[in-house]
């Protein structure tokens, strides 16, 4: 298949999962009727649903879908490793955290961009704290070594906040936070995240010929005038941007930055470059189904996006690792 004619076909599947997502509901109202409604204003509360509920959700899960798809190709290629995922930076646990304290606090019920502003700071910190660690010199293995050791400490601060949590309301929300959805989001967390995003996305594009060139080595790569120190740095800040504010917006997602860049990389011969454009798509087709498919298996049940990609990820993990092992 030409590079061509699969970009093609994943807009066509986003396109046609996109207006599935913004006619699926719990109401009993056509496909027609819906859009329609988006279109017209006519002052009614279909028309309100449409607009304010369906659109929104819909968007949301096309910018987190070409978040965490685009960072996942980037991290493997840039680790040249097929099991690297965004969260292996820590970005999201660090995110996590920061929306764990704003719960805890009380700061979260202060005004309604709060929880998703402390998850953002959360990562911003995070991002800070890793590039310390990793020093200006430091390579992959320092980059991953830094990453699990930021993981491992939001992990245990966030497992702290919650056993000392005096509030079992506060405990329950933050669990179910941290569970991952897009219900009840509104165009506020869009505009929020929409800049914060793009600058991630514009900033892992550009790593794309550094990418190629490091499929060669990072010695290859240097003697092509490629600076993997800066390299390093425009991807880690991408991944950040990227990755912290899909889960500021929606909670903790995980798998689709490691699922979706293993499926499309045979179609794409490999390339790092290619990878990236098509990962993105990829992902924001992965995230719109999960989220139509959360809506119809348990629609009375608000069953959670986060939880419904594990389940479908971790078998695809497992069966990655498999492989690995018998190529050893």
């Amino acid at each position: 298949m030409s590079f061509a004619r699969l970009m093609a076909g994943l807009c066509g599947l986003v396109a046609g999962l996109f207006t599935l997502s913004l006619v699926t509901g719990v109401a009993p109202v056509g496909a027609g009727e819906s859009l329609a409604a988006l279109v017209q204003d006519d002052g009614g509360p279909l028309t309100m649903v449409m607009r304010e509920i369906r659109l929104p959700r819909a968007l949301l899960a096309v910018m987190i879908g070409i978040s965490l798809g685009l960072s996942g190709a980037a991290m493997q290629g840039f680790l040249r490793n097929p099991l690297a995922e965004p969260g292996l930076i820590g970005v999201s646990s660090s995110a996590a955290l920061g929306a764990v304290l704003a719960l805890q606090t009380g700061f979260a019920a202060a005004f309604a961009l709060a929880l998703p502003l402390s998850a953002l700071i959360g990562a911003t910190a995070g991002v800070g704290l890793i590039l310390f660690l990793a020093g200006p010199g430091g390579g992959a293995f320092t980059l991953i070594l830094a990453g699990i050791a930021l993981s491992a400490l939001t992990a245990a601060l966030t497992s702290l906040v919650l056993n000392l949590s005096p509030n079992p309301f506060a405990a329950n929300e933050i669990v179910f936070w941290m569970m991952g959805s897009l219900a009840d989001r509104s165009f506020d967390h869009v505009w929020m995240a929409l800049p914060v995003m793009v600058l991630g996305w514009i900033a892992l594009a550009r790593c794309g010929r550094a990418l190629e060139a490091l499929t060669l080595g990072e010695d290859a790569a240097a003697s092509m005038g490629f600076d993997l120190a800066r390299l390093r740095l425009v991807l880690v800040g991408g991944v950040a941007g990227s990755v912290g504010a899909a889960t500021a917006v929606a909670g903790a997602i995980g798998f689709v930055g490691l699922v979706v860049p293993h499926v499309l990389r045979p179609l794409v011969g490999g390339s790092p470059s290619r990878l990236l454009p098509a990962s993105a798509l990829g992902g924001a087709a992965l995230v719109l189904a999960a989220d139509i498919a959360v809506r119809l298996v348990l629609p009375g049940r608000d069953l959670k996006l986060g939880v419904l990609m594990a389940l479908v990820g971790a078998p695809v993990f497992l069966h990655l690792i498999w492989r690995m092992r018998g190529q050893t």
